[in-house]
């Protein structure tokens, strides 16, 4: 059965007059139609049963029903319609509930969906890998974003040649010498578009064939003893993309003409991380960090020439750099492949919270790359790079995750470890106003101000402490607490063996400034916990109390203050 039909089943123990207890199993599957919706757009969801005669569901934003929706199960399926108030960007979570005849519940699920001005106002970003002209699981890969909510896609590897893209027929072998395809590319081009995906395509800022290299040595970047830089045993030679060169002028060629013989909407430019500096072939230093952001405008200038504000232009940062320079470039978000050093947790916050800070608080996506077997792992990876108000490019194919930096090498996600994955992305859409946009990373102060119990909250690394991330807004703060405690390895891409121990009924205090409107708590830890629940509270001094119910991994406190104050 294809992964992206994955049915999540859920038992319910219903508790009827007279103390008798049924238990009820029922499958079921709930797919927007889109991937991001513009404002004025109308939302379908469709809701698919195995059993159950009747569908209802509650909208929210944060924690106010919005409205309910009913319809019913037609052969097991049902679609329900909704057009949002046309405010964006903003969340919105879906609580659907299946019941038989008689008004029993069967099952209950949640989803979301957002209202975007544009899907790079939080880009949740995906992977396509896979252009054979054999492919025929398009339908499988879109769904599984939709239910993911992923809105833009990195076709990776897609092209002829790293210094010729487009090929000139339709069937190629690429670089790798894999059997490619145009008519497969421009098919799922054309499929994403359908559901409000962006596509956009790999390309690489220096790399050229070995081929292309041979004939054109003096474009190279070479080294201080005059030898060219190669990447993977002279597969690939290291051009010189600085302004004005012939390689420059060649590759800006070469994204002109994919933007004007395709659809795709934008240019992703890649790098390998090194070479840092070298000279070109005149002997000529150059700085690759100087050099980065220049080409990135340049790109970015021939992307709003061909595509207007609807364009799109990424670069990756490898291993955080050299982020500084070109975070204020005009690239659209900050994209980083995490690596060494940063191996901490906690590594991920700071890349983040940095990335923010020079980027002008432009969307930051990380490439972190974890295999699926490592639940621990990725839960608490997404944990901090959410929670930061980051989003984490992890999947995209169908049922996979990215488990290395060479994208057709992903690995199945179990089924048993789906839900909670998804519940992920689903968080992250429901609650993006108070996680991502329009929010910012709160001063180090305010990380200060959060206490629960006795359970240790300060120190550089993540491991045996509760680490708190905190995100503020005009009217709210949200404390994202992290839970760490008690695990065997605080290296994310290591092999962490041990959970966190939960904790339960814990005493929070919070130091406020501002007369406190409500305080509610919602986590993705378990389908009950997506739901915001008020806490609570009292204020004393200066000093907000509360009872945290529970913490898992990952529970997001939310503080609203009174509006103006």
């Amino acid at each position: 059965m294809r992964l992206v039909y994955r049915l999540i089943t859920i038992v319910f123990l219903i508790l009827l007059q007279g103390g008798t207890v049924f238990a009820v199993e029922a499958t079921l599957r709930i797919l927007p139609d889109k991937g991001f919706y513009s404002p004025g757009d109308t939302v379908q969801l469709t809701v698919s049963a195995s059993a159950g005669s009747q569908v209802q569901a509650r909208i929210s934003y944060l924690r106010t029903v919005i409205t309910t929706l009913d319809a019913p199960l037609v052969g097991g399926e049902a679609s329900l319609t909704w057009t949002p108030p046309p405010e964006a960007p903003r969340g919105y979570g879906v609580s659907v509930t299946i019941l038989d005849e008689n008004g029993t519940t069967l099952a209950a699920q949640s989803t979301a969906f957002d209202v975007l001005n544009h899907w790079i106002e939080a880009p949740r970003y995906g992977f396509l890998s896979d252009f054979n002209p054999a492919r025929v699981n398009d339908t499988a890969a879109i769904e599984w974003m939709l239910r993911h909510h992923i809105n833009g896609v990195q076709f990776y590897d897609w092209q002829y040649r790293w210094e010729d893209l487009l090929p000139e027929t339709d069937r190629f072998d690429d670089g790798l010498g894999r059997p490619q395809s145009m008519v497969t590319i421009r098919r799922l081009i054309d499929g994403l578009h359908a559901r409000s995906i962006a596509a956009m395509p790999y390309t690489a800022i220096y790399g050229a064939s070995w081929a292309f290299y041979q004939q054109h040595q003096d474009w190279a970047m070479f080294d201080a003893r005059g030898e060219a830089f190669t990447f993977g045993d002279n597969l690939i030679g290291i051009m010189d993309p600085t302004p004005g060169s012939a390689w420059n002028v060649h590759l800006l060629n070469e994204f002109a003409d994919v933007l004007d013989n395709t659809a795709f909407d934008g240019i992703h430019i890649d790098q390998y991380g090194s070479p840092k500096t070298g000279f070109d072939g005149e002997g000529n230093p150059i700085d690759l960090a100087e050099v980065m952001p220049q080409f990135i405008d340049q790109t970015a200038e021939i992307v709003q020439d061909r595509r207007g504000d609807a364009g799109v232009t990424l670069f990756n940062s490898v291993g955080n750099w050299p982020i500084e320079a070109v975070a204020p470039s005009q690239q659209d978000a900050s994209y980083i492949e995490v690596w060494s050093p940063y191996n901490d947790y906690l590594d991920l916050n700071r890349i983040i919270t940095n990335a923010q800070h020079w980027g002008d608080d432009k969307p930051v996506i990380l490439a972190a790359y974890i295999h699926p077997d490592r639940v621990i792992n990725w839960r608490l990876a997404n944990s901090v790079i959410l929670a930061s108000g980051a989003y984490h490019l992890e999947t995209g194919e169908a049922g996979v995750m990215l488990a290395d930096p060479y994208f057709p090498r992903f690995e199945q996600i179990a089924d048993a470890d789906q839900p909670v994955f998804t519940r992920y992305y689903d968080f992250v859409v429901r609650y993006e106003n108070v996680l991502s946009v329009g929010t910012t990373a709160g001063e180090s102060a305010r990380h200060s101000a959060i206490s629960v119990d006795d359970v240790r909250m300060r120190g550089i690394r993540s491991r045996d402490r509760v680490v708190p991330i905190v995100r503020t807004g005009a009217d709210f703060e949200t404390f994202n607490l992290i839970n760490f405690l008690d695990i065997d390895v605080s290296d994310w891409n290591g092999v962490t063996t041990v959970p966190p121990t939960p904790l339960t009924n814990q005493p929070v205090t919070i130091s406020v400034e501002r007369p406190v409107a409500g305080v509610w708590v919602a986590s993705p830890d378990s389908e009950a916990s997506m739901e915001a629940v008020a806490l609570p509270f009292a204020i004393e001094g200066g000093t907000l109390s509360f009872t945290l119910p529970r913490l898992d991994y990952w529970t997001m406190i939310v503080v609203e203050y009174e509006h103006g104050t």
